[in-house]
């Protein structure tokens, strides 16, 4: 098998899978319990928590765990909204976002509150002087990710953030779910940030939510002390651990990661550029993680079924997406229905091997000259 898919999950590296199963152990107690093991449990909780902190530069954050960077990005917007809904109902966002982005502020949008997309620009990065036409004293919220998933397209982000801190009732939540592990990241001014470790060799059902000390959020799950009054529920003491540990792991060799990537990611482009009816949608702005290409012709249903009866594993935009429509984010960088239709996207990381690189360029080869008879 060739996988090719590292945006949408990565395997648990086996050091954090080691403290994950010794922590459900020997600290299995309940953080929320008065005795021993419970006081044990929470102590460990306080020093993952510390950690995080301190490895992303946050320590004005609450940070808060949750099942997923799906349930942070809820907790974030909604939270954010409701409980500020008195001082303005309008919220700017991109339609590059996640759809667990997407779909709270679909959800809002029916009860009320006014949502406007800033424009992209061609070379898919936010219009800033747009987002400052946008931006008014009753906006409440400007969400925006760090890296998309589809495109890997990084965002300026200190420079919207600048943009956001001129105006004191609005804040700025970033989905930095694609970016957090893979390239330096500058927190500066961001009032909430979500990120989930399996994007980085940590484990799945686990999120945090970094959530500035000035504000609020009113409460999405409710019954259930926990380590935050913002998230109900039994801590989950091994998740929060194991998301330290993979959180430094990854940090520590980031420079040395990124340079693999990098490397990987230019030959491939040069070897997918010889073929004729492949476009490469990603930009010089996209992450080299993460690589988006449509094949002139091919629906991306038809190319991903052929790759994948050859054991090729490779998306149809995000993982969290419904495959039977084109993808939005191709659309709005591209302006083409047609790319945006025949859109798939490879995922590296500094584990993805020359060979693998070398085998999946032998099998695309074949693909591509079956399904368009070139």
């Amino acid at each position: 098998m060739i996988y090719l898919d590292y945006a949408a999950d990565t395997p648990v590296d086996v050091q954090v899978l080691d403290l994950f199963c010794q922590i459900n152990q020997v600290a299995f107690g309940n953080a929320n319990g008065g005795h021993l093991s419970g006081k044990n449990a929470k102590q460990l909780i306080k020093q993952a928590t510390i950690k995080i902190k301190n490895l992303l530069n946050c320590s004005n954050s609450e940070v808060i765990y949750t099942s997923g960077a799906t349930e942070a990005n809820n907790l974030a917007i909604k939270g954010v909204a409701r409980n500020y809904r008195e001082v303005g109902r309008h919220i700017i966002s991109t339609c590059l976002e996640h759809a667990s982005v997407s779909g709270s502020l679909k959800q809002l949008q029916s009860i009320g509150y006014e949502i406007d997309l800033v424009s992209i620009r061609k070379d898919g990065t936010v219009d800033l002087d747009h987002l400052n036409e946008l931006i008014r004293e009753d906006t409440i919220l400007v969400s925006i990710n760090y890296v998309d998933s589809e495109l890997g397209i990084c965002q300026p982000i200190p420079s919207i953030a600048t943009i956001v801190a001129a105006y004191p009732n609005c804040f700025f939540h970033v989905d930095a779910t694609q970016a957090v592990g893979k390239i330096p990241i500058d927190l500066d001014q961001i009032d909430l940030v979500t990120f989930s470790p399996h994007k980085f060799f940590g484990l799945n059902g686990m999120g945090v939510l970094l959530k500035s000390d000035r504000l609020i959020l009113e409460p999405q799950i409710h019954g259930g002390a926990s380590t935050s009054y913002y998230r109900s529920g039994t801590p989950f003491t091994a998740g929060a651990v194991a998301t330290a540990l993979a959180l430094e792991l990854c940090l520590a060799e980031l420079e040395e990661r990124l340079a693999k990537v990098t490397v990987k990611n230019d030959w491939l482009k040069k070897q997918l550029s010889a073929y004729p009816l492949v476009t490469l949608n990603s930009t010089e702005h996209s992450i080299p993680h993460i690589l988006n290409l449509s094949v002139k012709g091919v629906k991306a249903q038809a190319f991903q079924a052929v790759l994948s009866d050859r054991e090729v594993c490779i998306s149809i935009k995000s993982a969290c997406s419904n495959d039977s429509t084109p993808s939005r984010s191709v659309l709005t960088v591209t302006g083409s229905r047609d790319l945006a239709r025949s859109s798939w996207r490879i995922s590296l990381c500094h584990l993805t091997t020359d060979s693998e690189l070398q085998a999946f360029m032998d099998i695309f080869d074949y693909c591509y000259k079956s399904l368009t008879k070139k």
